[in-house]
């Protein structure tokens, strides 16, 4: 048997097996009180704090999954690099190639040889999922897919993620003699922070809805494939995966009372079952945060004189300075202002731990 054809078979039964695991319960972390989180409901899972990275939630984090269309989150990145480096602009317009407008799966019917901006793919990309907006950005980029698959690895690397492996720019299923995109909900929690963190990403994965107008004046309705958009108070974020064999998956964010929670869940063998279960999770994780702590009354800042300076505001003017003795050593000043430190946002009251979330979401399987 080759190689390229014995491959997606180890995958699939590592996956086979690793259920089987599940279902035992043999070997599997969570965070205490999560319980009642469905075992079978993913094969790989994690909740993260956005801002400390600190781990609120997690249950087989590092079991490599499919990710499917999550993919593009990395696919965004590398386009946002370049518009960083300035090589490219929101305004640049792409000439599409035959090659990006004969992709299948989810699309936005691009056609050979126009020109549509860099800023609407990317709409396309994290909107609607579309495959044909992903391999027209990575030829743009890149020259080609292979070439932009080798960015998208290098930066994997750069990033930390170690279990992570891409063989595309859209997360479509591996066509013969190709592999399967690999990665874990811990890398993909690692790469949503880095997002987060450093692109304007969440203007595009926030979005519902949106026209795409071609060049020939032709308009496609683009609907988010994310159901918990409008659904999760503060979800606005980020990007859902599916087909056959991987299974439904969701990298999913939400913001409230100034804290942002990621979560992540690969392999779900249904869709509404991963979207609620991943709900579970928000407010399972949200539960977990530590309070905020303000600081003592009489504590002064950590903070260098120049920055406390910034927070204090500028200093009383101290009265005329005596003439001085001669031969005299001058005493210390005891007269100098106290900084009073800035007082840091109020604790916000935990979510329930045990809250129940019953959600109808309904729409397309993706």
């Amino acid at each position: 048997m080759s190689a390229p054809i014995f491959r997606p078979l180890l995958v699939l039964a590592a996956w086979l097996a690793a259920g089987a695991a599940f279902a035992a319960a043999a070997t599997h972390h969570q965070s205490a009180g999560a319980g009642s989180i469905n075992p079978g409901a993913f094969r790989s899972a994690i909740v993260i704090d956005a801002v400390s990275g600190q781990v609120l939630f997690e249950d087989r984090a590092d079991v490599q999954s499919p990710p499917a269309s999550v993919t593009k989150l990395m696919t965004f990145y590398i386009v946002e690099q370049k518009l960083k480096e300035g090589t490219l602009t929101l305004g640049t317009p792409v000439t599409i190639t035959a090659v990006a407008a004969h992709t299948g799966g989810s699309r936005v019917w691009l056609v050979d040889k126009e020109q549509i901006t860099v800023e609407e793919l990317l709409y396309a990309l994290m909107v609607h999922s579309a495959n044909d907006a992903a391999v027209a950005l990575a030829i743009q980029v890149a020259g080609s897919k292979e070439a932009f698959t080798d960015l998208m690895n290098l930066k994997a690397r750069e990033l930390g993620l170690h279990h992570t492996d891409f063989h595309s720019p859209h997360g479509l299923p591996p066509g013969k003699g190709q592999e399967p995109d690999l990665s874990t909900a811990r890398d993909l929690a690692l790469l949503a922070r880095k997002l987060i963190a450093e692109t304007d990403i969440l203007k595009y994965s926030s979005t519902r809805h949106r026209q795409f107008r071609h060049q020939n004046g032709k308009v496609i309705e683009l609907d988010t494939h994310n159901h918990l958009l409008g659904v999760v108070p503060g979800c606005d974020g980020l990007k859902t995966g599916y087909y056959r064999e991987a299974g439904f998956s969701l990298v999913a964010t939400v913001q409230r009372g100034g804290r942002r929670i990621i979560a992540v869940i690969l392999g779900s063998p249904e869709r509404e079952l991963r979207d609620t279960v991943t709900t579970q999770l928000i407010e399972r994780g949200f539960a977990a945060l530590p309070p905020l702590v303000a600081p003592a009354a009489n504590a002064l800042p950590a903070t260098s004189p120049a920055s406390a300076a910034t927070i204090a505001g500028p200093a009383p003017a101290k009265p005329p300075a005596p003439a001085p003795k001669a031969a005299t050593a001058p005493a210390d000043d005891t007269t100098a202002p106290r900084l009073i430190p800035v007082e840091s946002e109020a604790p916000q009251p935990a979510a329930a731990a045990d809250a129940t979330v019953h959600l109808n979401l309904s729409g397309t399987k993706k």
